[in-house]
Formats: C-alpha cells, sequence, structure tokens
C-alpha cells in the first residue's frame, strides 16, 4: 500500500520540495524501486516489440526516477544536510544497481533490436529512430554484451564510480564551507568595494548568531572571507594587502586538497575506473568511449580545435600579461607577478583603461531589473511571456521563485525555479540548470516542461536588493538560455524533448548564444537602470563596457583550453600505474597554457567537480566546441542587422524553431545547418573574441 503522505510518491504536478524530509527517502525509494522491478519484469515478458509497447511502461519508470529519485540530488545541491547525505548514501547502491539491470536487460535489449529491424521502423520519426538508437547504444555502453565476470566487475565499478562522485562533490562542499579568515582591522579591508564588505559583514554575522555577539556592519565589521565564488572572486581583484591575498588564493587552490576532505585518492582511482570500465567495453580509453556519443566523434576532431584556438591566443595572451606587470611595476612592485597579484593588477588595468569598475556597475544591475530585460528580450526574439507565480509551487528556500511561460497564443507551455543566490553553508558553488519535470505527450495528457536555474549571485543585505556584477549578469543569462531549450521544446517524446539526447558538445550552444544579448544595446539599456534612482546605465558606461568586452579575452580563452586539455589528456593518455600522477599530467598541460607555473601546492583537480562529479568527464571542451556555434549562431543576427526590428524577430523564431524547439529529435549538426545555411565557422568566436588573425 502507498503511503499517501511521502512527497516522495506523488507522480503528477511539481515535486513537493516543502515537505520533503530525510527520513522520507529511504521509505520512499524502497517502495517505488520495487514497482520499477514489476514494470521492467513487464517489458519482458513482452511477446512481440513495438514502440508502444516498449515505450509507455519505460515513461513509468522514468517518471517514479523523476518525482521520486531526481528532487533528492536537487536538494543535495541546495539544501545539502548531513540527515538528507546519510539517506541518500544509504538508498543510491540500490538505485544504481537497478539502472543497470534496466541498462543491461537482455529482453529490453533484444525488443529495442527487433524495432529497428521491423517494418514500422521506416515510418518512425527521425526523433523516434534516435531514441532508439540511442536506447541501444546505452545498452551496448552499460556492459550488455558482457558476462560473467566482466559483467561483475562492470557492475561493480559504476556502483563505486556513483559513490565516488557523490563523495568528491561532498568533500568540495564541505572543505569550502570550513575555510574561512576573520577580519577585525580596518586595514585588512582596504580596498574591498561596499558590496563586499557588506557581504562579508553579514557572513561573519550569520555564522556567529547564536554567540551573543553584536552583529557586524560593513563599516566596522568583523568581516569574514570565504571561497564562496561571490566573495573570493572580488577580495582576489580589490584587497589592497598582498599578503592577505596569497593567504585566501593559497586556500582556493589546495580546497578538498587534504584532510578529511582531500580529493586526491578519490581522482586516481576515479581515473583508474573508468579507464579500466573503456577497457571492458572495448574502447582504448574513457576519451574514446566519451566522444563516442558527443558532435566532436574523436578525440582528433577536438585537439585540431585545441590546436586552432591556442595559435590563436597564445601570443595575446602573453602580451597581456606583460600589460598588466608594467602597470603593477610602475607602481612599485619588484619582478614578477604571483598567482595572487594577477587578478588585483588585471583590475586596476581595466579600471585604468575603461575608467570603470564592476562596483561602479553593481547598482545598475539589481536582479529583478536584470530580469525584467532577460524576460522581455524572449518576448522579443522568441515570442514568450514570463510570468511569476511563487504561489503555486511548492519551494525548498524563502529565496526561490518560481514563474510560469506562456506562447504568443497565451497558452502556458513551461515553467522554471530561479534558486538565484549564494548559500555557501548548504548550497553547492556554481551554476546549472536542470530539468525537473520533462515534456511528454501522451493521449491521457500532456506534460509541460519545468526547470531548475540555480545561480550564486551576490545575495541581498539589509535593505539592498542583489546586486549583480556584469558576470554574474552573463551567467543568469547563461544558465536561462539552457532553461529556453528545456522549455521550448515541441517534441512529444520525452526521450528527445530539451535537452534530452541532445549531443552533450552541443549542449551549451543556446546557453552561450545568450550570453551575447547582455551587451546587446536596447536589451541592456532596459535592464540596466540604478536600484536607487531608476536611472539607465550612462551611455560613457555602456560605451566602455562594450570596449571591455574583449579584455584579457586571450588569457580566458588558455584558461578554458587549460581545463579542456587537462580533461582530455586525463581521460586519454593518463595511465593509473604509470610514472605521472594526475597532478603531473596537469602541470604537463599546464606548461603548455599556462604563463606563470603553477605552485607545488596546487591543488585544483581536488575542486575540478565538472569533470569528476559534474558529468563533463572528457568533455569539458564542450564548452569551446559549442561556443564555437553559439558565436556562429549570433553572427547570423548580426549578418541579418541587429538593428532591425522586424528581422530580429524573424531570426530570432528561426532560432527558437529549430535549436530551442527540436532538442535531440535530430542530429545537432542538421539542426545547426538548417538554421545557419552552412556547418559552423570558428571564424565568428575569434572575432567576437578579438582574436581574429
Amino acid at each position: 500500500m502507498a503511503d499517501s503522505t511521502n512527497p516522495l510518491l506523488i507522480s503528477s504536478g511539481l515535486p513537493a520540495y516543502d515537505q520533503i524530509q530525510a527520513e522520507q527517502i529511504v521509505p520512499a525509494v524502497r517502495e517505488w524501486l520495487p514497482r520499477c522491478r514489476e514494470i521492467l519484469r513487464g517489458i519482458e515478458s513482452l511477446d512481440d516489440a513495438t514502440w508502444d509497447g516498449l515505450m509507455r511502461p519505460m515513461e513509468e519508470i522514468d517518471l517514479l526516477f523523476e518525482y521520486g529519485w531526481s528532487p533528492v540530488g536537487h536538494l543535495l545541491s541546495v539544501a545539502n544536510s548531513e540527515a538528507l547525505r546519510a539517506a541518500h548514501d544509504e538508498v543510491m547502491p540500490e538505485v544504481v544497481q537497478f539502472g543497470l539491470e534496466l541498462r543491461q536487460s537482455e529482453a529490453v535489449y533484444r525488443r529495442l533490436l527487433a524495432i529497428r529491424s521491423s517494418a514500422e521502423w521506416m515510418g518512425f520519426s527521425g526523433a523516434r529512430q534516435r531514441i532508439i538508437n540511442r536506447m541501444i547504444q546505452s545498452a551496448e555502453q552499460s556492459g550488455i554484451s558482457l558476462s560473467g565476470a566482466d559483467r561483475e566487475r562492470f557492475n561493480k565499478i559504476e556502483q563505486e564510480l556513483s559513490q565516488l562522485s557523490n563523495d568528491f562533490s561532498n568533500h568540495l562542499l564541505d572543505a569550502t564551507k570550513a575555510w574561512f579568515l576573520d577580519l577585525t582591522r580596518p586595514e585588512e579591508v582596504d580596498g574591498l568595494p561596499a558590496s563586499l564588505l557588506r557581504l562579508t559583514a553579514a557572513a561573519w554575522s550569520r555564522a556567529l548568531e547564536h554567540h551573543d555577539l553584536p552583529p557586524a556592519t560593513a563599516e566596522s565589521g568583523p568581516w569574514r572571507i570565504t571561497l564562496d565564488q561571490p566573495c573570493f572572486g572580488p577580495f582576489m581583484e580589490h584587497s589592497r594587502s598582498r599578503p592577505l591575498r596569497e593567504q585566501v588564493y593559497r586556500a582556493y587552490i589546495t580546497r578538498a586538497g587534504s584532510g578529511d576532505t582531500d580529493n586526491s585518492p578519490l581522482i586516481t582511482r576515479i581515473l583508474s575506473l573508468k579507464r579500466e570500465q573503456a577497457k571492458l567495453l572495448g574502447y582504448d580509453n574513457y576519451a574514446d568511449l566519451s566522444l563516442s556519443r558527443k558532435m566532436a566523434g574523436d578525440v582528433a576532431a577536438v585537439q585540431q580545435m585545441f590546436d586552432r584556438l591556442l595559435q590563436a591566443s597564445l601570443d595575446p595572451a602573453k602580451k597581456e600579461l606583460e600589460e598588466i606587470t608594467a602597470l603593477a611595476q610602475a607602481h612599485g612592485h619588484e619582478g614578477s607577478l604571483a598567482h595572487w597579484d594577477v587578478p588585483f593588477w588585471a583590475e586596476r588595468l581595466r579600471e585604468q583603461r575603461f575608467a570603470f569598475t564592476d562596483e561602479q556597475l553593481r547598482p545598475y544591475f539589481s536582479l529583478d531589473r536584470v530580469l525584467s530585460g532577460l524576460f522581455e528580450v524572449c518576448h522579443w526574439l522568441f515570442g514568450i511571456r514570463v510570468q511569476r507565480c511563487d504561489r503555486v509551487a511548492p519551494l525548498w528556500n524563502p529565496d526561490v521563485r518560481y514563474y510560469e511561460v506562456f506562447d504568443e497564443a497565451n497558452r502556458q507551455i513551461a515553467g522554471f525555479y530561479l534558486d538565484p543566490y549564494s548559500r555557501p553553508q548548504n548550497k553547492r558553488g556554481g551554476a546549472w540548470m536542470n530539468d525537473c519535470v520533462t515534456r511528454s505527450v501522451s493521449s491521457e495528457r500532456i506534460r509541460l516542461p519545468v526547470a531548475h536555474l540555480v545561480c550564486n549571485s551576490t545575495p541581498p543585505t539589509g535593505d539592498v536588493p542583489s546586486l549583480m556584477t556584469f558576470r554574474e549578469v552573463e551567467t543568469l543569462f547563461h544558465e536561462f538560455g539552457h532553461g529556453l531549450q528545456h522549455m521550448l521544446t515541441v517534441v512529444d517524446e520525452r526521450d528527445a524533448a530539451g535537452i534530452n539526447g541532445v549531443e552533450w558538445d552541443a549542449v551549451e550552444l543556446p546557453s552561450q548564444f545568450m550570453e551575447y544579448w547582455c551587451l546587446h544595446r536596447p536589451t541592456l539599456m532596459k535592464m540596466a537602470r540604478h536600484y536607487v534612482t531608476g536611472e539607465s546605465l550612462p551611455e560613457e558606461l555602456y560605451q566602455k563596457l562594450r570596449q571591455a568586452r574583449t579584455y584579457r579575452a586571450a588569457t580566458q580563452m588558455l584558461r578554458q583550453l587549460q581545463l579542456g586539455m587537462t580533461d582530455m589528456s586525463l581521460h586519454s593518455g593518463y595511465h593509473p600505474d604509470g610514472h605521472e600522477t594526475p597532478f603531473d599530467a596537469e602541470r604537463r598541460i599546464l606548461s603548455i597554457t599556462s604563463l606563470l607555473p603553477p605552485l607545488p601546492e596546487n591543488r585544483f583537480l581536488c575542486s575540478f567537480q565538472h569533470i569528476f562529479a559534474g558529468g563533463y568527464s572528457a568533455g569539458y571542451y564542450s564548452y569551446k566546441w559549442a561556443e564555437v556555434l553559439s558565436a556562429d549562431a549570433f553572427a547570423a543576427f548580426e549578418d541579418a542587422g541587429l538593428d532591425d526590428d522586424h528581422a530580429m524577430q524573424r531570426v530570432g523564431r528561426q532560432f527558437r524553431d529549430s535549436i530551442l524547439a527540436q532538442g535531440g529529435s535530430r542530429h545537432p549538426m542538421e539542426i545547426f545547418r538548417d538554421f545557419r545555411g552552412r556547418e559552423p565557422d570558428p571564424t565568428a568566436l575569434l572575432k567576437h573574441s578579438g582574436l581574429s588573425q
């Protein structure tokens, strides 16, 4: 008998985030997992193989996971607690085990092959054919052809990798949360902007609110410096204390690199297991396995992109460093710059060259104004209307908002949650979009897509609203681009709807594309209004912001290439039994891509969550791969004329109806060719980055 009071056992509507408790997780999983097995046994006993006969019950299983397990993983990221972790970890092996049973079901695999060879196959839509082919590939890459000891070993690897990934993420969260530096003297915070003083005073007050101490103030402190990005980034750019910058930087690059939260042994184990897993499946290395299901196809294609971008950015990056060093030395700095000097002097050069600071811009970018501008440009380009309606949605935190999305006929087509602010005590860093509900259509109902959009922007403090850096604005637009692909899909089959079935290295196209609109003058000027006076961003500041768009673009390009090349090296050339450690492999890539030698104690890999706990293993290159696509896509709007309102709407609808609407129903290269009329060209990316040769 189902427990009607357990919010993890519902099967429609929105997840009951306001009701889910840690103690409900284990009983819920142990109730819906047997139901999944029962459905699987029913599929395996089917007499014939048809689309409806197979995919309808498979969707039932998907929905049990969507409502019974996905909310747990989501809460682990945004409302982490010891009780939640313990409950998740207790049943995760059981969930992983069922996933393996499903993907390794020989009866299901035979039915998939039978469908592909049946008479009805040629009448299938391209979406259905891609879904079946992907399911066959997934089965084959989940060990369906393995037997005996090999199958058993493969499954043990899968179980262990799931646990290691979870541990890696938790270690990083704990290590980031554990470190802090309390400053009490005014000279220690010399140079810090008012927004950071407010943030760090609030952090001190929050941490010590139960100690019967008076709250901190931005003016007199104390101020708590943390390794959370909204604090770390501005501190490194503005603190005039070189010793303090060094102390904070060293803490940042050694996060999760020692003690109880040391991720070093996890990294070695993860790489070893992934290599072994790939070998069991007949691949030379994990990179070959990963790329077999991506748009790039093979390591050689990725390396070709790396080589071209590296060649275009290396010399300009050296010049950028020389300029920063010259400024520092002109102000009394002796010798070369250290890692903790570069952000500080780069910000001083930017202020000198463009005569503005991030802090001057902040008052013009309050969250509500930015959202208004974002929604307006989406209405203009894609014909959608966004309306806030928190009252209809269960929320996991008072800061969270819920919105509904309507089309040009005023029909609701989607919804999304927005969790905008940093909460270092229980929310992991970074920004991401995850699906909450996936679109699907059946004779009984249409399930509208719902997205989670999660950022870590500067939170409000006191009576001052959330005032965003321009980079935080770009991040919000970026994640909303992912959300648009999830929400504007017109594909009826859930396995190809939204981002489902989209090759991983194409999935960043809509997100990076949306970032370009942050500097589109009409869009920017509508959302950039002073939070007190309501005045628009001065034209002079706008022009400087545009001029600064390519500031240190080569350095930023090198950083992304370093991350992508390190990832690819670890998953293709690294051998766990060789002479090289993962940190040696990283240093080898740094010798090519970094203009400053790494510190001996550098443990950045221990916080490289994307590739060890975030799904980007042998896939971090995807950001640059998709940036080629997104730059070329935005160039279509430039070619049509950014000042031509009619042309913008025409091209915007074309982008919506191709890139955003078709999801995983077709190969991304086909969809891109439909939109652009040709294959992608990296020229646009180099031009937008100021690196054209």
